[in-house]
């Protein structure tokens, strides 16, 4: 596959879909504009001029959090930011994926970029090159409350600045140290103030909650091509996809789904349904469940954006007076609340498709197909179960998306002999995201196999299905074998994951997406 196009980092905001394709694997560069060169330096410089007239600067002549008042003697001021780097090196847990790492310093360059940082431009250009070069960081997942920013997690990014602790290259792991040695380059000596600009900051919530935002967005118009599969195969009412009831109550998401179902299921309103005249909520409601996801994915994007694309330490120095402003930009209270919010929007999705799987499932509820969607004929279909444990599967993956929902902001604690006695807590939420992000899609690749053989049963029964519904189940077909013998499906499973995230969809459904969903335009 061709490496993505390159991005270049310099005055203009980063957005979503850049910093997703940095994680894919785009490559990037600093804009070469000189007066965006010369602005990058300017923090740096006015703050060693301030600090050359002896001037007093948190994190700089200071102990940090409540060491604040502890007075550094200038003649240990330069070996507080790889002290800082260092003691921070406590992080536990699984190590982000390379994919994730590289989100992460994307996120992180575009806040240095601002010019309130007071890094030096060549910090800046070797983070640069590393990630260009696809030298990332091995990050552990744990550690941080969200406020002074992601402290613990980005010390592993100034760690492999200096030439410290690991790195992977190329998909292996190696010590920083080596790969600096093996690409030539000196690894750097930190300026004051620099590791605590590189590590004081919300960016690894941020990168997080992009990648969870990009995946969400994603299964919108999966989980609608979905509901339009089982609607059809159940042989359900289209009606309850007509526009007119969702001008009725004019939110634009439930407005946006009910769309993309009634075409999928190309329905014109016309004479009265001769079926049962309403189907059950986790049809006819799924546009009012999803729809609150979709109507949310504009707000959710700003705020990230904006958290994305702005600085995020502490002090902010002033580029043009040199003054320090000492606050509390790292503190993650935005990114946190789009992380805990969507953890709960996307968790009700997997629960929506869980309930149509047990719809399909039952012969109670699922209008004449086999119980389970056996698909097994002959004398010895009892000895065959067809989807009796895929059912039971989606529901515990369901019940764990659902169980992560709880707002991580609410557990925040005081932490740092009680300087940090309020935190954000906002990258567990991010990681809980993705996690439910993860879980949901699982659900959805496991309820589009069942959707698929649903549709098979109802046409071998003599019935009918659009032309959308027979795409769908024949791109589903592509990853995975109708089923009718007992057999295992871990792979049907992932074989649908990698097509759920790798987006070879039919081409409405990529049409729909590509034509607002992704841009943040309101649907």
């Amino acid at each position: 596959m061709a490496k993505p196009e390159s991005i270049s980092l310099g005055p203009a905001p980063l957005t979503l879909e850049q910093v997703l394709a940095i994680a894919e694997g785009a490559g990037v560069s600093l804009d070469p504009d000189p007066a965006f060169r010369e602005a990058l330096g300017a923090g740096a410089a006015r703050l060693a001029e301030r600090l050359a007239a002896g001037e007093r600067v948190y994190g700089v002549t200071t102990g940090f959090g409540e060491s604040c008042v502890t007075e550094v003697p200038a003649g240990e001021v330069s070996s507080l930011p790889v002290n800082l780097m260092r003691f921070h090196g406590c992080g536990t847990g699984r190590i982000f994926s390379p994919r994730e790492a590289a989100a992460i310093v994307a996120v992180r360059l575009a806040s240095l970029t601002r010019g309130w940082s007071a890094v030096r431009p060549e910090l800046i250009e070797r983070l640069t090159l590393l990630l260009d070069r696809r030298v990332l960081p091995c990050i552990p997942a744990e550690g941080s409350v969200g406020a002074s920013g992601d402290l613990t997690p980005l010390s592993y990014i100034a760690a492999l600045l200096v030439g410290e602790r690991e790195c992977s290259v190329d998909g292996r792991i190696d010590s920083a140290a080596a790969v600096h040695e093996a690409l030539g380059l000196t690894p750097l000596s930190l300026a004051p103030k620099e590791s605590l600009a590189i590590m004081n900051g919300t960016s690894v919530m941020t990168a997080l909650c992009c990648l969870a935002l990009a995946s969400a967005q994603r299964l919108c118009r999966l989980s609608a091509a979905v509901t339009a599969m089982v609607s059809d195969a159940l042989d359900g009412n289209p009606a309850h996809f007509d526009a007119r009831i969702f001008a009725a109550k004019p939110h634009p998401g439930q407005a946006a789904y009910a769309r993309w179902v009634a075409e999928d299921l190309a329905y014109t309103p016309g004479p009265s349904f001769e079926g049962r005249i309403q189907d059950r909520y986790s049809i006819r409601c799924a546009p009012h469940v999803a729809g609150v996801l979709l109507d949310a994915l504009p707000w959710m994007r700003q705020w990230t954006e904006t958290e994305l694309n702005g600085a995020n330490d502490n002090p902010l120095i002033d580029p043009a007076s040199g003054e320090a402003l000492h606050g509390g930009n790292f503190y993650g209270g935005h990114a946190c609340f789009v992380a805990d919010s969507l953890k709960n929007l996307v968790a009700n999705l997997a629960d929506l498709h869980d309930r149509q799987m047990a719809l399909m499932c039952s012969g109670v509820t699922n209008n004449g197909l086999p119980e389970n969607l056996n698909g097994r004929s002959g004398p010895d279909r009892a000895a065959h179960h067809g989807f009796k444990a895929m059912q039971i599967a989606a529901s515990a993956l369901a019940a764990e998306a659902l169980k992560n929902t709880m707002p991580a902001s609410v557990f925040s604690r005081s932490t740092e002999c009680h300087n940090q006695d309020k935190v954000s807590m906002g990258t567990i939420a991010a990681r809980e995201a993705l996690r439910v992000v993860e879980l949901s899609e699982q659900v959805l690749a496991i309820v589009g196999l069942a959707a698929a053989q649903a549709v098979d049963l109802r046409v071998r029964a003599g019935g009918s299905c659009t032309e959308r519904t027979r795409a769908m189940r024949d791109a589903i077909r592509r990853q995975a074998a109708f089923v009718d013998v007992d057999r295992r499906q871990d792979g049907d499973i992932a074989a649908m994951l990698q097509w759920i995230r790798g987006r070879e969809w039919p081409a409405h459904l990529v049409a729909d997406l590509d034509s607002g969903l992704a841009s943040g335009a309101q649907p």
